[in-house]
C-alpha cells in the first residue's frame, strides 16, 4: 500500500499534459509523478530538472543515462526506480548485452573503458559516505568532459532524489515496469517488494 495515493492521470488538464512527456520514456506516466501532483509546483520543477538532466548534449548516450540511473537506484535499494531505469534503458536502445550483463560491466565486452568509468561513478556517488575518489576522478577526465561529468551527475543526483521518493512513498509500479523488471533483473534476485 503506497503511504500517498497517485492522483489519477485523467484528474485535471494540468496533470493529463503533465502525464505526456513521460509516454516517450517508459510509455506510461509514473505514479511517482501522479503523486508529486498533489503539488503542482513539485511535479513541474521534477519534470522539468528531468528534461534538463536527461537532455543529450554531447557524447553521453540516453542508453548510457539510463543505465547511470539504474547503478545508481540499484546501490540505494529502490526496486521501483530499478525497474524503470532498466525499462528506459531497454527502449532507449540499450544492447541486449548491456542490459543482461549491466553488472559485469567492470569486465564485459559490451562495455567500453569509458562506460566503466561513468557506471563506476555512478556507484562510488550513490553510496553513503560518497567513495569518488581521486582515482576516480582522474578515470573519468581520461575519457569524459567536464560538461559530461556535470550531465553524469545530474543523472545520479536526479536519481537520489527519485529513490528516497520511491522508496518512502512506496510507489505502486506499474504494469509494464514491472513486466521489464522481471524480463531483465529478476534473475538477479529483483522482485517488486513494497511496490505492489
Amino acid at each position: 500500500m503506497p503511504l500517498v495515493t497517485p492522483l489519477p492521470a485523467d484528474t485535471n488538464a494540468e496533470v493529463a499534459k503533465m502525464a505526456e512527456f513521460f509516454n516517450e520514456t517508459l510509455g506510461f506516466c509514473p505514479n511517482s509523478v501522479l503523486t508529486m501532483m498533489r503539488r503542482p509546483r513539485i511535479a513541474k520543477a521534477f519534470i522539468e530538472l528531468n528534461m534538463a538532466v536527461m537532455e543529450n548534449q554531447g557524447r553521453l548516450t540516453s542508453t548510457l543515462k539510463r543505465l547511470i540511473a539504474y547503478i545508481s537506484s540499484n546501490i540505494t535499494g529502490c526496486r521501483y526506480c530499478q525497474a524503470h531505469t532498466i525499462r528506459a534503458a531497454e527502449r532507449y536502445g540499450a544492447e541486449a548485452a548491456q542490459l543482461e550483463n549491466v553488472w559485469e560491466y567492470r569486465t564485459h565486452p559490451a562495455f567500453s573503458e569509458a562506460e566503466r568509468a561513468a557506471l563506476d561513478f555512478a556507484a562510488a556517488a550513490s553510496v553513503i559516505p560518497n567513495d569518488v575518489d581521486d582515482e576516480l576522478s582522474e578515470r573519468l577526465h581520461r575519457y569524459w568532459k567536464e560538461d559530461e561529468i556535470v550531465e553524469m551527475l545530474g543523472v545520479i543526483s536526479l536519481f537520489g532524489y527519485l529513490n528516497r521518493w520511491n522508496d518512502s512513498m512506496g510507489t505502486t509500479l506499474e504494469a509494464g515496469a514491472i513486466d521489464s523488471g522481471e524480463q531483465l533483473l529478476s534473475r538477479r534476485g529483483w522482485d517488486t517488494g513494497k511496490h505492489t
